[in-house]
């Protein structure tokens, strides 16, 4: 038994590298889609916001030069990629995906249509959304927080390769402290870095829970969907 109805996974772009220094990981993308498909055939609503940070990080480049706003544009342009990768593996498992991109670009994919999108959702489709908000200066956490809330998402859930949300880097400390449970206030407060803060303000104004969770992990999501207490959670 489900315990959500519609969710919006975030993924980074970097989750898409494995043990690559940049790029795209086949494996992990085949991982990754077949945790997925799991899911959605339990007719779980799911809609995927990926970042671009394994091809290209705009705020990294404006450190090195490149104008913050091109910078930002490039960053988008690199999340349809990843956006595609995932319909393509989905699709390969038989499973209807539609991209859909804040930036038109109607030869590669749809442009976001919030009423289609949830059309799609209803359906049974998996609706990835591309080109993070559209604009730069905003982070693709906080594109997945305003889709969620746009498709009147129940959760959003942000897949890591750590198993929740810890008081220091456990992959540098082994003495790193896992939270079960945390308010909005207490993870803007810690600066525990889970999404930015114009995310978390998002989700908090708006009552939606973020679940921390590690997306390596074979059956973890649907795990998750199932209800059972796997990462953490921020409501």
């Amino acid at each position: 038994m489900a315990k959500f109805k519609r969710v919006l996974l975030k993924l980074s772009g970097e989750s898409l590298m494995g043990t690559k220094s940049f790029g795209i990981d086949p494996e992990i993308v085949e991982h990754i889609a077949s945790e997925i498909s799991s899911v959605s055939k339990m007719g779980i609503e799911i809609g995927i916001v990926i970042g671009g940070g394994n091809i290209y990080h705009g705020l990294s480049a404006s450190k090195q030069g490149v104008d913050r706003v091109t910078g930002d544009m490039m960053g988008m342009l690199a999340t349809v990629i990843n956006s595609l990768a995932i319909q393509n593996a989905l699709e390969s498992k038989k499973i209807n995906t539609r991209v859909q991109s804040a930036i038109k670009m109607d030869e590669i994919c749809e442009p976001l249509i919030i009423r289609r999108a949830v059309r799609h959702l209803e359906k049974k489709r998996i609706v990835v959304f591309a080109s993070g908000t559209g604009e730069p200066y905003f982070t693709t956490d906080t594109a997945a927080a305003l889709r969620a809330v746009e498709i009147k998402a129940d959760v959003i859930i942000k897949g890591t390769r750590v198993d929740g949300v810890y008081d220091s880097d456990p992959e540098k400390n082994e003495n790193a402290k896992m939270f079960r449970k945390l308010s909005y206030k207490e993870a803007l407060i810690r600066n525990l870095r889970i999404m930015d803060l114009t995310a978390i303000t998002l989700c908090s104004e708006n009552l939606l829970p973020i679940i921390v969770f590690n997306m390596n992990r074979k059956g973890n999501l649907k795990k998750l969907i199932s209800g059972q207490n796997v990462g953490t959670i921020i409501s």
